[in-house]
């Protein structure tokens, strides 16, 4: 087998496709699955535009973004079910291009669950199996497996009807495992549950994905549940794979201004670079220390609200007025005017029953530590 080229992902930047290494996976047969130059159009819409990608054996992969991003559109091309215009696929180095969805070595979880309502939890769970004429023996044994491993040994001759949504998520999970995939694949599959099942589903997805060892793929909008539950997350935007990384890389070093957006709550500054790692805001003030910038460049400095530092004059480098405060329990934010009339937030957690730091109108200075503080071009 030839080998292939480090797969790339894909930043807008001035325009162009720039490319980068994403992991250290380079050849087909060392992935669950390798994406290369994937394309499907609708019409004028670019649904994946040249998408290369590539996912560890044994992983939890989250397919982010927002809706219309091309995520279940890809995640269906592996599957099977969206045919491509161009662009190959393959899992653990068969090739995946032109298979019927029936004949690859992947299965799919909907979001909408599709357990089949006149069938007890069982008889959902063994439905894949009798089709493939496994033994009666073999089956039960199966089910039970499944059962023991979803937590529902209590519940096999439930009908869908007598289950919560969560437990029939779980029954969707267990008949799409049943058959021992060696990929996974999720299509947003908690959207459709409230919060608290959400948050309670994420960790049982998580827990069986370690336990059985197969790839999960996962696609979501949200982004916590992405932070949560995933091994690595790439992040898409109009067809294109901005960056890939754990969720760490992701919170804590976006690559570009769409990245660091998207995922939780960031502000942004003009400056201008001054050389030396040193910019100058819209307002006037320079601060020091930063990534290297082309001098005379401009760019964006994206700092978390949960980062930037408060406190009374004397100990930062940027004057500010405390516009409002928002109390939230375990945190409380700040709302700052600078002083180019700039908006921006700051976060402190709440300690003890101690009152708020600042209030309303008062005058306090606030520093962006460089260690916290993105440089973006684009």
């Amino acid at each position: 087998m030839r080998a292939a080229p480090l797969i790339a992902v894909g930043e807008r930047i001035a325009g162009k496709i720039a490319t980068r290494r994403i992991d250290q996976v380079a050849h087909e047969a060392d992935a669950a699955i390798f994406c290369r130059g994937m394309t499907k159009s609708y019409g004028q819409v670019a649904a994946l535009d040249h998408v290369s990608l590539s996912i560890r054996p044994n992983e939890f992969f989250t397919l982010l973004g927002p809706s219309g991003c091309g995520k279940t559109t890809l995640l269906r091309a592996i599957a099977g079910f969206t045919p491509l215009d161009s662009g190959e696929i393959s899992a653990y180095g068969q090739r995946l291009d032109g298979l019927p969805p029936h004949k690859r070595p992947v299965n799919t979880v909907f979001q909408s669950y599709a357990v089949f309502p006149h069938m007890t939890v069982a008889q959902n769970i063994a439905f894949g199996l009798e089709m493939d004429r496994w033994p009666r023996r073999k089956i039960n044994a199966r089910v039970a497996e499944m059962l023991n491993l979803v937590q529902l040994s209590g519940m096999a001759d439930r009908k869908p009807e007598q289950l919560s949504g969560g437990q029939q998520q779980r029954v969707a999970v267990a008949r799409a495992l049943a058959k021992s995939p060696r990929v996974l694949l999720l299509d947003e599959p908690l959207s459709a549950l409230d919060l608290k099942l959400r948050l309670g589903m994420q960790l049982e997805l998580k827990r069986l994905q370690r336990e059985t060892g197969i790839t999960f793929i996962f696609v979501t909008h949200d982004q916590r549940e992405a932070l949560t539950m995933s091994d690595r997350i790439a992040v898409m935007d109009h067809g294109q794979v901005l960056q890939v990384g754990s969720p760490e890389d992701i919170y804590e070093r976006p690559a570009l201004r769409f990245v660091a957006d998207f995922i939780g709550e960031m502000n942004f500054l003009e400056a201008e670079a001054l050389g030396g790692g040193r910019y100058r805001l819209a307002g006037g003030v320079e601060l020091a220390g930063l990534e290297q910038g082309t001098v005379g460049s401009k760019v964006m400095l994206a700092i978390r609200p949960e980062r930037v530092v408060g406190g009374p004059a004397g100990t930062g480098a940027i004057t500010a007025v405390v516009d409002e405060m928002v109390y939230e329990g375990t945190d409380t934010t700040y709302y700052v005017i600078l002083p180019d009339g700039e908006r921006m937030r700051l976060r402190e957690q709440n300690r003890d029953s101690a009152r708020p730091r600042f209030a309303t109108g008062d005058r306090i200075e606030i520093s962006l530590p460089p260690a916290s503080t993105r440089v973006l071009t684009a």
